[in-house]
């Protein structure tokens, strides 16, 4: 055992020895069954996997994972592990900033395509309208004009606020503690809320009006997966040599939406940041898209992390000038 595998296992070689490397790792059942396999026919495997949290690591990490048979004294397999969650992490960054420009392309071609009739929809019912003298007929009209209007607001909704953000010195803390203000007026009674705030996060340059509207399209989806019951906690916090996309910031602020409700399904999680992708029956599936264009225009990026009873939307804005990588 290295200083490598102590620092991965969270464990001193002198405390390890004697024990089964199952046990360092909370007999983890695709472990168990690659030291099997490995073990009963002599190849040699590898795969990636997760290590779930534990008492000396607090989040959930991705390794690689391989095994080869040897003879060496009483071995009899050689165990290589690799931490690679920082590598998976940027990797699944640069596909959520792709599927964020495809996403963005195709919902302003979308809108531009609807709005376009809509205007001459609502100008020949109003005419149609004036025709009319039967009240009970204009009724039919008010449907059209108020479905048009309803279907343009929907597109303006979808083609987003315009221009580049404009920046002015601000607290964090603050826009969320006004968004939850708007969440309480909401009638989320039940919802239990935790404060996890770092006091020493400095003012950020940020557009005020676009920051409150990305975190309240975030803040609600969390409420509403509750259904009334559970805990959001909110959480922020300082982060070093963090990377969005190709570029390498020195100090970042992270904004953490966490909700133990049921989780967003496995099918789902790929797409959820595309338009009209939405998990419930009641949602436009544009709440997610516009919250991810308003923290683009920042040089920021939404990400996420979701399981059954534990799910997180994570805010990562840049505090400081960037390095760039390439």
């Amino acid at each position: 055992m290295n200083a490598a595998a102590e620092n991965i296992l969270g464990i001193s070689e002198r405390r390890a020895r004697g024990q089964s490397l199952l046990q360092l790792v909370d007999d983890e059942p695709e472990m168990r069954d690659i030291l099997a396999r490995v073990a009963a026919s002599g190849d040699h495997y590898a795969n990636e996997m997760r290590l779930a949290p534990s008492e000396v690591h607090n989040d959930e990490r991705i390794v690689d994972c391989r095994v080869s048979p040897i003879v060496a004294d009483n071995a009899c397999l050689l165990v290589e592990i690799t931490d690679v969650t920082r590598r998976a992490q940027i990797s699944r960054e640069n596909a959520l900033l792709i599927q964020h420009g495809a996403g963005r392309q195709m919902i302003r071609q979308l809108a531009h395509e609807i709005k376009n009739p809509l205007g001459g929809i609502r100008g020949a019912a109003q005419l149609l309208e004036r025709q009319l003298s039967d009240a009970e007929l204009r009724e039919y009209t008010d449907v059209v004009i108020s479905e048009t209007d309803r279907l343009a607001a929907l597109v303006d909704t979808l083609l987003g606020p315009g221009g580049p953000p404009n920046k002015q010195p601000v607290n964090v803390h603050e826009l969320l503690e006004y968004v939850l203000r708007i969440i309480a007026a909401e009638d989320q009674r039940n919802v239990n809320i935790r404060r996890d705030y770092d006091p020493g996060l400095p003012l950020i340059g940020l557009d005020r009006d676009q920051m409150i509207q990305a975190l309240l399209n975030l803040v609600r989806n969390a409420a509403a997966a509750l259904a009334g019951q559970g805990t959001l906690t909110l959480r922020s916090r300082a982060v070093t040599n963090f990377t969005i996309g190709n570029a390498r910031h020195r100090v970042i602020a992270s904004i953490e939406i966490e909700d133990d409700g049921p989780g967003i399904p496995v099918d789902m999680q790929d797409s959820i940041f595309y338009p009209l992708v939405t998990t419930r029956p009641e949602g436009t599936g544009l709440g997610l898209p516009a919250a991810q264009e308003l923290i683009s225009r920042h040089g920021g990026l939404i990400e996420f992390e979701s399981r059954p009873g534990r799910t997180i939307f994570m805010v990562r804005i840049p505090l400081q000038q960037v390095v760039r990588d390439d």
